[in-house]
């Protein structure tokens, strides 16, 4: 149990065994403490020598003899509040850091990555295109809505549109085929389709979703993630959403 609290505060396994002994025995030599913890004298030494350094312990000469004393065990307290102070000053510098790394992080897409949804997780798709509407402060996305995929498409997420809604979403949707309604935030145009089209398409910041069903009428999505592909796509919808 002491040892756990002590690990926490960045002391090891062997060391905090040697400190706790250390507090027990009072003033003692690095044979004596070996013996009494079952460590070996080269892990006692080294664990006294990181006490030393952290101000824990310190040591004197007696008859030619060195012995080690644990110091107050409230200069633990110190020590966490060092680590504190060193954590704080960590956190300062990621906040500076940070942005840099998402900036590399978008830009890193140049081979794109493709994720693949089976049925039952066809909602987890949804629900990115919210979070990352949200996340990139771009509340505007873009579908191709064909019949035969929307009406199974909520399945699993059927209040999205209310969701969208109250977040502020909206979207542009170029329906191929007939039907469909407006639910809020929300523009549609038709695009008429002798054949149809079997997969349904979600233009979101950074990111393409194809979602259609396959042979046994169940719906499966893949998610490209690219910056390059979502602009081309996003770029071909805007330009034929003027035509319509």
């Amino acid at each position: 149990m002491h040892i756990d609290i002590l690990k926490k505060i960045g002391f090891s396994d062997k060391t905090a065994t040697t400190y706790l002994t250390l507090v027990r025995l009072g003033p003692s030599s690095v044979r004596k403490l070996a013996e009494v913890s079952g460590l070996n004298r080269g892990v006692v030494y080294e664990g006294l020598k990181w006490l030393q350094e952290e101000g824990l312990a310190s040591f004197y000469e007696k008859e030619s003899k060195q012995y080690f004393v644990a110091e107050d065990p409230e200069k633990l307290r110190t020590l966490v509040a060092r680590q504190e102070d060193e954590l704080r000053n960590v956190d300062d510098r990621l906040t500076a850091f940070i942005p840099e790394l998402k900036s590399l992080h978008h830009k890193g897409g140049e081979q794109p990555v493709a994720r693949y949804f089976e049925r039952a997780e066809i909602s987890k798709i949804l629900e990115d295109v919210l979070k990352v509407c949200e996340e990139r402060a771009d509340l505007e996305y873009r579908i191709y809505s064909t019949v035969g995929i929307r009406e199974y498409l909520y399945q699993g997420f059927e209040t999205f549109s209310d969701v969208r809604v109250s977040k502020g979403i909206a979207v542009k949707v170029i329906a191929i085929g007939e039907g469909g309604e407006l639910r809020g935030l929300d523009e549609r145009k038709w695009l008429k389709a002798e054949n149809g089209t079997p997969t349904y398409i979600i233009i979101y910041p950074g990111k393409t979703a194809y979602i259609s069903l396959n042979a046994k009428k169940e719906l499966v999505g893949v998610v490209i993630e690219n910056e390059g592909v979502y602009q081309t796509q996003r770029t071909i919808f805007d330009e034929l959403w003027k035509k319509l």
